[in-house]
């Protein structure tokens, strides 16, 4: 009788019916997770590649003459035309233009101009636009391509991450975003 009972308590042990609940139950947070992950980081991508395009259509908005007949003075569209021009594309990936920080990350551009000295660089909507800026500059000493003179764009976005459970939850980045485009006249 004893021993009835203690085989039949054996084999109660050694069958796998509820290990199929135990293993879904480890396994599947972990499968949520990258998931989730997968999902951050290619919104994390999707952002950083429009405020890259956003800052190529401003430099290029700001490089483009307003009128190209006019003579000596073409005329280069205000600050406020290239904002309007990145705003608007921000706006169409559904990215709030009003959460640009400050340009920490501004750049220091050497001047077309002779003497070269740094280039004048303007911000409006914490946006950095630098105009007449030496774009192709190399350092003293190595044989420099012809002289471009351009316009450089450049700003920085926040994005938040929500991993619950891992070190990446409610952590901010701020990318960053810089182009560059000749002067057409």
């Amino acid at each position: 009788m004893i021993k009835q009972m203690t085989n039949r308590i054996a084999r109660q042990f050694t069958t796998t019916e509820g290990s199929e609940i135990a293993e879904a139950a480890l396994v599947l947070p972990v499968v949520f997770m990258l998931i989730l992950g997968i999902v951050w980081f290619g919104r994390a991508f999707n952002i950083y590649s429009t405020i890259t395009q956003a800052a190529q259509q401003g430099a290029i908005t700001a490089a483009r003459a307003t009128c190209a007949t006019c003579g000596s003075d073409p005329g280069f569209p205000s600050d406020t035309t290239v904002d309007n021009t990145i705003d608007a594309l921000m706006q169409a990936s559904s990215l709030d233009p009003t959460q640009i920080p400050t340009n920490s990350n501004a750049p220091t551009p050497v001047s077309c101009v002779n003497p070269p000295t740094l280039a004048t660089c303007s911000s409006t909507a914490n946006i950095t636009i630098c105009r007449q800026a030496l774009l192709n500059y190399t350092a003293i000493g190595t044989s420099p391509p012809p002289a471009q003179c351009g316009v450089i764009v450049s700003f920085q976005y926040p994005f938040q991450f929500y991993l619950p459970f891992t070190s990446l939850n409610l952590q901010r980045i701020v990318l960053s975003a810089q182009a560059q485009s000749r002067m057409e006249n």
